[in-house]
């Protein structure tokens, strides 16, 4: 959170709740009310103490209703010339338009209200006093025919782009006292460059700027003024109530939270209800899992002894990989992927017939997705090694220790640098250090199939091993 300097009164703000709370007949939060503050802090001339906000927030929390309470104020009561912009749907501009036509509506402030245009694109609402607010999509000519806006909204801030906010932001170019108004949730993968620029503001030092941030992903500006983010896991419930408002003020309910995370899935959850963001496009810097991936390429690697191969299935069950792992001639540990494909009916299948050809147990990750694999493996007559989630954990860091010393080697497969390179690490309620998928575009599971793989060859190189070729078995491959 960043709060403006040189605030002198919040008066304005406390009236503004208490009309707006008086006509909808709700309160609003804690939250809400600390929006609001933010916008409406005066310094002692009057004038707004922040000339910039932002509102980063998850779905369902509420920021409907901040902005509204502004707003409602500044047609009513300030007559404020005000260009709400929406940054994602043609329909979201017309919800928001007949939101407030219902509040004015009331009894008390239907005579306020001139006229009120709801053609698409050119939604509008006049005021008797002189005060407008329009209503547009984002569009390279969004602001087209306004000018001298007070204030100006940018609603779903992650999908606005520069050369959108470039068509309006000169609409407040002679404004006594502009204000802009951002609101969003998490920035999403290769977009959000403006959204993320506002983010960054809260780490510098304070001004006539506030920030409101509800993400439960930990991040910091590295010196190079590039941002390092970390990743969470979507599935903590704590996270859940330490990040979203709408669900301890009790407007969401937990059961609601529970079909979201399984309609969009973990990182879409987490994107929209736990504000994760993806990295700042081309700024952003994500702590790669294994920086010199690249340098350890060889494509000539084959695996001479100790081989191992494990199913992953990733949580929302649309990709699954089988992996291998071994050592070199040399004793170097080599990985690799053997199949990775979308959805999972073709798991068993091709599982039956590699152990047909082997003969070599799967390894399989018991308390993962792919768990639910066992039975059904076994009941074809595939030998399974149930491997533990501290077993994981420990292969996971025999693959970071081994790549640090110049001691693994892979293929150079491009699903399994892209795994690599769109991983984290992340810890677990136990405490556990476990891999997790950190971008929406990245699917991780043929490296979490070579490590489980991995985890099954012994660290020091036995000739003697059932899997080497000394003892007649065929190479997987």
């Amino acid at each position: 959170m960043a709060l403006p300097t040189g605030v002198a009164s919040l008066d304005e703000a406390d009236a503004a709740i208490e009309q707006w709370e008086h006509y909808r007949r709700r309160k609003l939060d804690d939250g809400q009310r600390l929006d609001v503050a933010v916008m409406m802090a005066t310094r002692s001339d009057g004038l707004w103490a922040a000339s910039l906000t932002g509102h980063e927030k998850p779905r369902q929390s509420g920021k409907g209703d901040s902005i509204e309470v502004v707003e409602s104020w500044g047609l009513t009561q300030r007559a404020e010339r005000i260009l709400h912009t929406v940054h994602d749907a043609v329909l979201l501009a017309t919800e928001t338009q007949s939101r407030m036509l219902s509040l004015l509506e009331h009894p008390d402030l239907r005579p306020l209200k001139a006229r009120a245009w709801k053609g698409t694109g050119q939604q509008m609402i006049e005021m008797g006093n002189g005060g407008i607010i329009w209503y547009r999509t984002r569009t390279g000519a969004g602001g087209r025919g306004v000018d001298e806006v007070d204030r100006l909204v940018v609603d779903e801030a992650q999908h606005a782009e520069a050369h959108h906010l470039s068509a309006v932001t000169p609409t407040q170019a002679v404004a006594a006292n502009p204000q802009l108004n951002a609101l969003g949730t998490g920035g999403l993968d290769g977009k959000s460059a403006w959204w993320w620029s506002l983010r960054k503001l809260a780490k510098s030092p304070p001004g006539a700027y506030g920030w409101v941030g509800y993400s439960a992903q930990p991040w910091s500006v590295n010196t190079e003024g590039r941002v390092v983010i970390s990743d969470v896991d979507p599935t903590d419930r704590d996270l859940w109530w330490s990040t979203i408002p709408g669900l301890v003020a009790g407007r969401v309910p937990i059961e609601f939270l529970e079909r979201e995370l399984m309609v969009l899935g973990p990182v879409g959850f987490a994107q929209e209800y736990l504000c994760v963001w993806a990295p700042e496009p081309g700024g952003g810097l994500v702590e790669a899992l294994i920086p010199d991936w690249d340098a350890l390429d060889n494509e000539a690697s084959v695996i001479a002894a100790n081989q191992q191969w494990a199913l992953a299935v990733s949580p929302d069950r649309r990709w699954a990989s089988i992996g291998k792992a071994g050592r070199t001639s040399e004793g170097k540990l080599h990985v690799e992927w053997m199949e990775h494909r979308s959805g999972t009916g073709w798991v068993i299948d091709k599982v039956v017939e590699y152990y047909g050809q082997k003969a070599v147990p799967i390894r399989v990750h018991k308390s993962g997705p792919e768990g639910a694999f066992i039975a059904p493996l076994r009941e074809r007559g595939v030998e399974v090694v149930e491997v533990s989630t501290p077993e994981v954990v420990q292969a996971t860091g025999q693959m970071l220790n081994a790549a640090a010393n110049g001691q693994l080697v892979h293929l150079g497969q491009p699903s399994l640098r892209k795994a690599v390179f769109g991983a984290a690490l992340r810890t677990s309620a136990d405490g556990a250090v476990v891999l997790s998928q950190m971008r929406s575009s990245v699917e991780i599971t043929p490296l979490e199939a070579c490590v489980v793989a991995l985890g099954g060859v012994p660290v020091v190189d036995s000739a003697d091993s059932v899997y080497s070729g000394e003892r007649g078995l065929v190479v997987l491959g």
